[in-house]
């Protein structure tokens, strides 16, 4: 499989987590989670507001099937594997095509926090990007004070490569943000 054929994905699980494409019905669930985790999201992702609605959530789930479609952007739900509740949202975006990379985003409802999904989700999402997307590498970028994203980076197989100087602008400021890889090799199965 080539980067440039990237198929409409089928649901990856590891029996707790299940990330599936974004369906039009999940628009209802992903505002509800929005609002929910406006204090922990809200500091490190501005689109995380109390005033996130459906229509707003609507919009979202077209982008990511436009992005799909033009081989943009890999973006998917974290939902549990037995119940299908929406958990959270993991992506592989900003794709270059050239250099085969992309970056790694995450975020997790508050009411899930806390729990390892991150982990479980980041580690399907990487075994998909290297293996059915063909990627060489995945950059995980994290304000540098948002240390629970930190922290899931590196355990999701991460390595610290450095902080980057006015690397991410949050609510309307510039911060320094920590980069991490991760590689085939990282995510290779016993």
């Amino acid at each position: 499989m080539t980067i440039d054929t990237v198929p409409y994905p089928h649901d990856l699980t590891d029996g707790v987590v299940t990330l599936r494409a974004y369906r039009d019905a999940d628009a209802e669930a992903l505002a509800a989670a929005v609002r929910e985790s406006v204090a922990t999201a809200g500091p490190w992702l501005a689109w995380a507001r109390a005033d996130y609605d459906t229509a707003t959530a609507q919009d979202w789930i077209r982008l990511c099937k436009q992005a799909w479609l033009l081989g943009d952007g890999f973006e998917m739900l974290i939902v549990d594997a037995r119940t299908d509740t929406f958990l959270g949202g993991m992506g592989v975006n900003q794709r270059n095509r050239e250099h085969r990379f992309a970056n790694l985003g995450y975020w997790v409802r508050e009411s899930a926090q806390r729990q390892g999904l991150v982990t479980r989700a980041g580690k399907l999402a990487l075994r998909w990007a290297f293996e059915v997307a063909g990627l060489s590498r995945i950059e995980i970028v994290a304000a540098r004070d948002n240390l629970p994203s930190r922290k899931a980076a590196e355990r999701i197989g991460g390595t610290f490569e450095g902080m980057l100087r006015n690397r991410l602008i949050i609510n309307g400021s510039c911060v320094d943000a920590a980069m991490y890889s991760v590689f085939p090799k990282d995510t290779a199965r016993p």
